[in-house]
């Protein structure tokens, strides 16, 4: 099956970041009016284009294995909000379980489903905020090309953003070729 991707118009960097201090403010009210912790879930979107029916379909399936994850727990889901934006699909979850706990069930969704690489699942709790994978012992997330720590690839922009994106896609595709 082929996915076309439609073209959109790419969003700038000052879109990027308003939308990250909204998401930073919906998950700062949450704490706030629940003190209970929260998932936040966003994609990896490398390049201008962060919606497109491609990354809706990605973030589609995270949505699908994420509630799974929460039903098969049975941990209690407070409340839910999905945002399909023009800036990338967000979603968030406040959830009545211990955080730690919480991700590192994230952490291994990330890690073990073929597109979990390309989900960011933000664990906050409200007393001592992001619950980071190396808290848990778990490893930083590596490059899609190389293998390196992803966040100094990104930083130094090591490689062309067009061979990123070709990998996303290629991930992408391969999943929902698979049948």
């Amino acid at each position: 099956m082929t996915l076309a991707t439609p073209v959109r118009a790419g969003v700038s960097l000052e879109e990027l970041l308003a939308a990250k201090e909204r998401r930073a403010a919906r998950q700062a009210d949450w704490l706030t009016h629940y003190q209970q912790p929260v998932i936040s879930l966003t994609l990896v979107t490398p390049g201008e284009i962060k919606d497109s029916l491609r990354y809706r379909n990605t973030m589609g399936v995270a949505l699908q294995m994420c509630d799974q994850l929460l039903w098969e727990n049975r941990w209690q889901v407070l409340d839910r909000l999905v945002l399909w934006l023009p800036t990338g699909p967000e979603a968030l979850w406040c959830v009545a379980h211990p955080a730690a706990e919480i991700k590192a069930h994230c952490a291994e969704l990330e890690q073990t489903h073929p597109l979990g690489r390309l989900w960011d699942l933000d664990v906050i709790c409200p007393e001592n905020g992001l619950v980071g994978r190396q808290s848990l012992g778990s490893h930083l997330r590596r490059c899609l090309i190389c293998d390196e720590p992803a966040h100094a690839c990104s930083r130094s922009r090591h490689h062309p953003v067009e061979q990123v994106v070709s990998r996303v896609e290629k991930m992408i595709d391969d999943w929902f070729a698979r049948d």
